[in-house]
């Protein structure tokens, strides 16, 4: 399984990170985790397949994460690569979802769902197992960020990664990730975050040191983190992994 990071930033405009966004690529098949509105231009800018993308998985509906979608299909109705398509393109997220998207679609008739290959809109149950790629499973939890968020679990194989996209401070993340391949975890603020539905380090590394991830990558990064030496903070609270600072671009073979 391979793991690129497409945007390791947040909603504030960054001359090196890039909003929401992350490429998952098995033997059978292609995800995306979350859309950005940056992302249809960063999946190009890594020479990525994004016109045969098979899957898309929608964390929760703030637009640093849902922002490119609607564009994305957009540009595939025209694209000249996408002309010939015939499989399916499934799109993954929470109650709400289609109706997020048929509102994208109608505030001017932009036919997004008129597409040369099929479109499905799929809204997942919490903690039910579901197949998000032909040999990817996968089963989502709800955390405290918005009522839709999720993190998410994916196995292909013996094979775990866990993403956990915008969230607050929860245990469950912990149990989530147990012994896992990969932890993709948000660390949006270094220290005294300003808001209970984020991240600080101190609570990352608690997970960390909960969980013991394999591996573990800190992402969703505002432009705060620009002062911070990342290594040396991090080793402070002796993580029980490796730790890794998120960057765009950035590829990790699970």
């Amino acid at each position: 399984m391979k793991f690129i990071v497409l945007g390791s930033g947040s909603s504030v405009p960054h001359p090196k990170r890039s909003s929401s966004g992350y490429w998952i690529e098995t033997e059978k098949g292609t995800l995306l985790l979350d859309c950005s509105a940056s992302v249809i231009q960063r999946m190009a800018q890594e020479n990525l397949d994004w016109a045969n993308l098979d899957a898309i998985w929608i964390s929760h509906f703030h637009l640093d994460h849902i922002g490119g979608l609607a564009p994305f299909l957009f540009a595939t109705k025209y694209a000249p690569q996408t002309q010939n398509r015939t499989k399916t393109l499934k799109i993954f997220g929470a109650e709400g979802l289609r109706k997020l998207l048929e509102d994208f679609n109608d505030a001017r008739d932009y036919k997004l769902f008129n597409q040369p290959f099929p479109v499905e809109i799929i809204e997942i149950e919490t903690l039910e197992k579901f197949q998000i790629l032909e040999d990817l499973e996968a089963v989502a939890v709800s955390t405290p960020h918005t009522p839709e968020s999720h993190a998410i679990r994916l196995q292909t194989g013996e094979k775990v990664l866990v993403y956990t996209a915008d969230t607050g401070f929860t245990m469950i993340l912990g149990d989530l990730a147990k012994s896992v391949d990969l932890f993709v975890c948000e660390c949006s603020f270094f220290q005294n975050k300003p808001v209970e539905s984020h991240l600080e380090l101190a609570e990352t590394m608690h997970l960390a040191r909960y969980a013991q991830p394999k591996k573990m990558i800190l992402t969703h990064l505002y432009p705060e983190w620009d002062d911070v030496d990342f290594a040396k903070e991090v080793i402070k609270f002796s993580p029980l992994c490796e730790v890794i600072e998120a960057r765009d671009g950035l590829r990790i073979e699970v």
